[in-house]
Order: structure tokens, then C-alpha cells, then sequence
């Protein structure tokens, strides 16, 4: 079984950009002190990523672009109709004095340091199933190989829902995360290439395959797309939307980190290309919280915060991960150990109301929390009156919620790169499901602008009751302490997410 843990971290490495950087390249001819080398090593090797936001709607102005230039800084991209611009520089003063700048609104760097992090929203690793395990599962008639070891499917009455509809092929739902194996047996059927990219550096990549995760990336985005929409076909695993196209959105490094470009690139690309829906398990490096107070945290909410809004008025609804930390997110502060993850993270006590999770506590993003086997939510899950919207199944240890015969794991069961199966948990698989009910949603009620989807998906949820105590292991001592009545509360919020009524209603 996968061992539950905190987000998972990786040893800190080189990443190969970085490595590239700080080669030397010697020129015939060409003269240059060790000094002068050496200095200019040390220069790329700190360059980071910054984003300047400007008045929306127009390009940056003849000012700023030479201020940028000025400052030591490089343009990568500009998303002029948000006023996000992406920048480059290796001038450690560059965020303060482009902030300077008549014109410029804010501006911060992205990351504190190039190196790896981990910070999508599942817990442990994958449990890989076996040919034996694959072998034994026991697939009622009309159900895929592997759906009768999928309880979270019945959880939510997705099981019954597919009798009446399994989604429409004009919906998508884009996978914004580690990157999408749509070779995979499950996933290829209902793959939507035209709107899949990489959008690591924050400028689209529309290379083929570009948005495919490398060999020894996170299979995250592949288990979280194949819960979404893995195809009914008679092959591994069911989706909550077997019927519905997903595609990739690739904003992560080779390393684990999701920066704020790259996902400010990933809601503009899922705007601009008719996505219906976007999944987001993960939280954007390197701040677990970002605070406002801060001007460099304070630049990357309101870069996502735009990117985010703007692909809701064009029609999209963002379905994102509560996170892992069983944290209160409506409490009065909240001891933050993590933070910055690419550097020397140090505790420091935040005000979750003022130092935000992103995008999971951004406006009109929706903000899912798990369930386990048992409807009750999962040890990790972040929680919090006003801050919940919706629950699903994320799973949980089987010691604590043990699922119903014939499901033997209280993991959640998806696709992995390769064309295998496996077992995770986390907030990461809670929100899919709910992104697959949103997509139900819009094939059902396919005029639905997005803020009609979403009430929808609140007011179809079942009605959840605070777990009241919440003592999921037995000692005796509550592990977290549920606020809100039946119908709207700190665990659960409007409900579990109900994929019958999505489709009958």
C-alpha cells in the first residue's frame, strides 16, 4: 500500500537548464579573462523568472519595455489582454526597480532559486498495480476490466450516471499539470491535441508531444486525466466522464516545480482554446502561502489571479486541489514549514485570508477537499468553512477507511505512463472527480456559461454533515474540528460532488 506522507520533496539536483548555463564555451580567437567568465557563469546561474503586471488590454508600453531592458532584464512572452509579461533577468534588483516604473502595477520574482521542488497535491507514491492484481479484478457486465476496484465511482453516482450519459466530445477538460501520456490505452480514445501544450517556460510549446511527461517525471497529470475522462472501451479504468475529451496542459518542471508563468501560460492557453473545464492539483511554487503584504508574492497572486479570471469569462471553470496538510485554511494563521520550497524553507505563521494558496484560494475558483472509502474526509485534507466549496473522493489509508468488497485499496485508481495502472491519494484525485462532474454539467447544459456550471455543481451536491467527533484513527482526540451545518460546512462544503443529477438534472 502507498505509504501516506506530507507532499513528497526531491533531492535538490542541477536541473539540466542550469547546467547548460553555466557550461564554458571556448571560442578560437576569442579572448576573455577567467574573471570575465567566471562572472558571466555566475550571472546565468542566477537568473530567475519574474512577472510585471501592467495595465490589462494593452501591450507593454515603449516605458516599460525599455525600463525591462534597462533593469537587465529579457522578455519572454507577454499575455497583453491580462497585462501579465514575462521576464528574465539575472539583476537581483531587477523586482524593485522595474516596481518603480510609471505604469507598472507589480512585479516579483517567481522563484527564490533554480532548483527542484515537488508540489502537486497527492500523498506517498504510486502503487503500481500487478499483472496478478489486473488478473484477479472481477469487472461486473458493461463495466471496463478494472472498474470494480474503483469505488470512488459510486461514491459520487458516477457508476449510475453513465447509464443515462458519459459526457459529450464537444467538452474538454484540460489537465493542467506534470504532463498527459496520451499514448495510454485509456486516455488516447478521447484526447484533445489541439488544445494540449507546454507551458513550462510560460510561452506556449505546441511541439508534438511537447505536453507528454519524460521518462522520470510524475505520472501525476496521466492518473489525474485517465480519472477525468479515461474512456469507456473496454480497457483498464472508467472516468468520471468516459465521454468527454482531456488534454494537457504541461506546467511543470522536470523537477516537480509548477511556477507562476508557466501557470498563468496554462490558464491563458485553456482560455484561448475552448477548454471547458481545468484541473489544477498542485499549488504554485515556491510559496505554499503567498502574502500580499509581500511585493514579490503579492506580483504572482495578482498574475494568477488575472490569468484565472480571464479564463472564467471566457467560459472556462477552474476546479482546484484543497491540499494535503489536514491545515484549517479559515483559521486565524496557519504555521507555514515549508516555504520557500526551493530554497532554505523557514516556519513562518501566516493569516490564510491574506496569504494565499494558489491558485486553490483564488476568486471563483472552485476548491475541492477529499473523501475517503467511508464519505468521511480524508486525514490530510485541507479544510475550512468559506473556503471549501465541494468534496470527492481522494481516498485515504485503508486501515482508515476501507472500502467496500470487491475495491481492496482506499486509493484511488487511475492511468500511469506506460499503459499501467495504479493506486494514489490526495486532494490531486478529489479534484478531478469533480472536474469530471463539471464536464457532465456542461454536456448536459451545453450553453452553461461557467459561473451557471458551477452553481449547478453546488446546489447537486449531496448535502454532507460536519463528521462530528473527527476521530478517524480511535485515540480518542479529535483530529480536526468541523464548522457549518449540513449543507454548507468547513469538511465538505455544499457536498459531495453527484454525477447522476449532472446528467439528469
Amino acid at each position: 500500500m502507498t505509504a501516506l506522507s506530507k507532499r513528497s520533496r526531491r533531492l535538490a539536483a542541477v536541473p539540466l537548464g542550469m547546467a547548460l548555463a553555466t557550461a564554458v564555451v571556448v571560442v578560437p580567437g576569442a579572448t576573455a579573462s577567467a574573471a570575465e567568465v567566471t562572472a558571466r557563469a555566475a550571472a546565468d546561474a542566477t537568473q530567475l523568472s519574474y512577472v510585471v503586471n501592467v495595465r490589462p488590454g494593452h501591450g507593454p508600453s515603449a516605458k516599460v519595455k525599455k525600463a525591462i531592458t534597462e533593469a537587465g532584464g529579457t522578455i519572454v512572452t507577454s499575455y497583453d489582454r491580462i497585462g501579465v509579461i514575462v521576464v528574465h533577468s539575472a539583476n537581483a534588483d531587477f523586482a524593485p526597480a522595474i516596481r518603480r516604473v510609471r505604469g507598472v502595477e507589480s512585479a516579483g520574482a517567481t522563484r527564490t532559486a533554480p532548483l527542484p521542488a515537488q508540489s502537486t497535491t497527492d500523498v506517498g507514491t504510486p502503487k503500481v498495480l500487478t499483472a496478478e492484481e489486473i488478473a484477479a479484478a472481477d469487472a461486473a457486465q458493461g463495466q471496463d476490466p478494472l472498474e470494480s476496484l474503483q469505488w470512488d465511482l459510486p461514491a459520487i453516482k458516477a457508476d449510475k450516471a453513465h447509464e443515462v450519459s458519459l459526457g459529450s466530445p464537444d467538452v474538454t477538460v484540460a489537465v493542467i499539470d506534470t504532463g498527459v501520456d496520451d499514448t495510454h490505452p485509456d486516455i488516447a480514445p478521447n484526447f484533445d491535441r489541439k488544445a494540449s501544450v507546454n507551458c513550462v517556460s510560460g510561452k506556449p510549446d505546441t511541439t508534438d508531444g511537447a505536453w507528454r511527461p519524460g521518462p522520470t517525471e510524475s505520472p501525476h497529470g496521466t492518473h489525474v486525466a485517465g480519472e477525468i475522462a479515461a474512456a469507456k472501451n473496454g480497457v483498464g479504468v472508467t472516468g468520471v466522464a468516459p465521454g468527454v475529451k482531456v488534454s494537457g496542459i504541461k506546467v511543470s518542471t522536470t523537477a516537480g516545480f509548477f511556477y507562476t508563468e508557466a501557470v498563468v501560460c496554462g490558464f491563458m492557453w485553456a482560455a484561448e482554446h475552448g477548454v471547458d473545464v481545468t484541473n489544477n492539483s498542485y499549488y504554485t511554487d515556491p510559496w505554499y502561502f503567498n502574502c500580499k503584504n509581500d511585493p514579490d508574492q503579492k506580483a504572482l497572486v495578482e498574475a494568477i489571479t488575472r490569468a484565472s479570471r480571464y479564463a472564467e469569462k471566457k467560459g472556462t471553470v477552474n476546479v482546484a486541489a484543497a491540499g494535503n496538510e489536514n491545515y484549517d485554511l479559515a483559521a486565524d494563521e496557519i504555521t507555514d514549514p515549508t516555504s520557500p520550497n526551493d530554497t532554505t524553507p523557514a516556519d513562518r505563521v501566516i493569516d490564510p485570508s491574506k496569504c494565499l494558496d494558489i491558485p486553490t484560494q483564488l476568486p471563483g475558483v472552485v476548491t475541492v477537499a477529499a473523501t475517503g472509502a467511508k464519505g468521511v474526509k480524508s486525514s490530510f485534507s485541507n479544510h475550512g468553512l468559506g473556503v471549501i466549496d465541494i468534496a470527492a473522493p481522494g481516498g485515504d489509508s485503508t486501515r482508515l477507511q476501507t472500502p467496500a468488497p470487491p475495491a481492496t485499496s482506499g486509493l484511488i485508481l487511475g492511468p500511469l505512463p506506460g499503459g499501467r495502472w495504479g493506486y494514489m491519494a490526495g486532494t490531486s484525485m478529489a479534484s478531478p472527480h469533480v472536474a469530471g462532474v463539471a464536464a457532465l454539467i456542461k454536456s448536459t447544459h451545453p450553453y452553461a456559461p461557467a459561473p451557471l456550471v458551477k452553481a449547478l455543481l453546488y446546489a447537486q451536491a449531496d448535502a454532507t454533515s460536519c463528521t462530528d467527533p473527527y476521530d478517524l484513527d480511535g485515540d480518542g482526540k479529535a483530529d480536526a474540528v468541523c464548522e457549518g451545518p449540513k449543507n454548507y460546512n468547513g469538511f465538505y462544503g455544499f457536498g459531495t460532488a453527484d454525477a447522476l443529477d449532472a446528467v439528469t438534472k
